[in-house]
């Protein structure tokens, strides 16, 4: 964990900074993204009912914005139909994480773990019930997240999965996902 960076909920005069940090995030540090699709995400979010600003954050070091995470309400849909999901879905206790951005310059240097450990926390406090994340199995399961198939909750469409297993959850506490099944539709956010 860093103790040396400040993590704080965004502020709309952060917007532009975000920006340009995820731009950077994604188009250096991955070879997938050239992190367009991700801003377009942050801005759908925030247009819609699910934006939550008080999780999501910035984490500063030096008074510079160097990560980014949101977490945003996430309802699931009872059909995996993509043309019916706004009639099918469920409203659940659980937030999706996404998306994760550190900039360019301070990756792999533990900031994206130290802010989505803060955020989980902050998760957990307002009593949500599980949390979603698609990304690398590798760095995920070593913050608390499964496969999401294993609390019955499968993806359809949207951002393509590069293996199932990319797709992630965890549970707040114990048995929290029990009961709480269904289908993860990305096209939701368009709509809200």
């Amino acid at each position: 964990m860093r103790t040396d960076i400040i993590i704080r909920p965004e502020v709309e005069k952060d917007f532009d900074e975000i920006k340009e940090l995820v731009i950077r995030s994604f188009s250096e540090g991955t070879d997938y993204s050239d992190g367009t699709g991700e801003v377009a995400l942050i801005d759908e979010i925030r247009a819609g009912r699910y934006y939550i600003p008080e999780l999501s954050f910035v984490a500063e070091l030096d008074g510079k914005i160097v990560g980014h995470i949101m977490f945003s309400h996430f309802p699931l849909s009872a059909s995996k139909d993509v043309a019916n999901y706004d009639r099918s879905i469920t409203k659940t206790d659980i937030v999706m994480l996404a998306p994760v951005s550190v900039h360019a310059d301070y990756l792999r240097q533990g900031i994206g773990s130290t802010i989505i450990k803060f955020g989980i926390d902050r998760v957990k406090e307002r009593g949500y019930k599980g949390i979603q994340v698609e990304g690398n199995p590798a760095f995920y399961n070593t913050l608390g997240f499964e496969t999401s198939s294993k609390f019955n909750i499968y993806p359809t469409n949207g951002y393509p999965l590069q293996d199932p297993n990319c797709m992630m959850y965890q549970e707040t506490y114990p048995g929290s996902l029990d009961g709480i099944s269904g289908y993860v539709i990305y096209d939701m956010y368009k709509n809200a």
